[in-house]
């Protein structure tokens, strides 16, 4: 088996095993993590990934491979979906990945609220922390911008990867709930970083089996229900339902990735915090440079389709057409 059509496959699974699970150190010195105390709730992540509407797995599926043709699963080239029966279309497209492939690319980004300009270039700066290794940029745009980030809405979320190019023009594609000038540098790094992420296509770290391992069900249902409001159909979706190890590449998990939530002692089995990423660490670094390699790097490819609800689904006539 070529190394392609390995990758493919590890990125199917992760894929599939998501989409189920639907409806140390950093670089740069900081500490990654919980000092084994419980987390007040006020530190909670709180970050959702979102999807797309049911109608438009299809059409994203194709999207994604049109810009990445190794997000194509190995089960069928999209080419043949065509020939397939609805549910097999639909699941054929969520076995497709979401990443952008390894052509240096620059995002656009525009703001949905009138935001100052030192508030823009903070948000923008906090994004490309990535770019220390990964060929993705992003730059602001006067203009509509294929990355549009709100700050008026509920919480923090992104839509994943190559999904953001189906969302209508006058919608966001990321959430940053209150931030201000005034926000803390430390949330910029959590936060703003987390969410550009899901935005390059990563999952969330903490549904590696042996982080879930550690959680108390019951207790967690409990925590994230007066933390978040989230039923017991959210926590399942968003934290409990593990993907499959087979999917990682053998990698071990990585309870400080800046992709992982912050979760306290006292919904673990143990009796010790996952301890969450405050920031990209050396292990995120890393893995951004293999799937998104600049000039001279050794190529990578694709990923996974993850969770999320479509409770602010848009009208069909709003759906958008992704040009050639």
């Amino acid at each position: 088996m070529s190394e392609v059509e390995e990758l493919r496959q590890t990125l199917a699974r992760i894929a599939e095993m998501a989409h189920s699970a639907s409806n140390g150190t950093s670089v740069e010195g900081e500490h990654n993590g919980s000092n084994g105390q419980d987390l007040p709730a006020a530190d909670v992540p709180g970050c959702t990934v979102k999807t797309l509407p049911r109608r438009l797995l299809v059409k994203a599926a194709a999207t994604a491979v049109k810009i990445n043709p190794v997000n194509a699963p190995v089960a069928a080239p999209m080419g043949a979906a065509a020939d397939l029966g609805v549910m097999d279309r639909l699941r054929l497209s969520v076995l497709t990945a979401k990443y952008w492939g390894p052509t240096p690319r620059r995002l656009t980004v525009s703001f949905m609220e009138s935001t100052s300009p030192d508030l823009r270039a903070r948000i923008v700066s906090h994004m490309n922390a990535w770019t220390r290794t990964a060929c993705i940029s992003f730059v602001e745009t006067r203009g509509v911008g294929q990355v549009r980030i709100s700050r008026a809405g509920s919480g923090y979320w992104s839509y994943l990867g190559t999904d953001i190019l189906l969302i209508p023009r006058n919608r966001p594609t990321m959430n940053l709930q209150g931030f201000t000038m005034n926000t803390s540098e430390s949330e910029y790094r959590r936060v703003v970083r987390h969410e550009t992420g899901h935005t390059m296509g990563f999952p969330h770290e903490h549904m590696r089996k042996s982080l879930i391992a550690r959680i108390d069900a019951k207790k967690a249902y409990q925590w994230f229900l007066q933390t978040q409001g989230w039923d017991k159909a959210t926590v399942d979706a968003q934290v409990l339902t593990p993907l499959d190890e087979r999917s990682l590449m053998s990698t071990p998990s990585d309870q400080t990735s800046i992709m992982c939530y912050q979760l306290p002692a006292s919904i673990t089995k143990d009796g010790m915090p996952i301890a969450g990423g405050l920031n990209i660490n050396a292990t995120d670094y890393e893995f951004a440079g293999r799937i998104y390699p600049k000039p001279g790097s050794a190529p990578a490819a694709a990923e996974h389709n993850e969770d999320s609800s479509d409770d602010e689904e848009w009208a069909e006539s709003e759906d958008v057409e992704v040009g050639a």
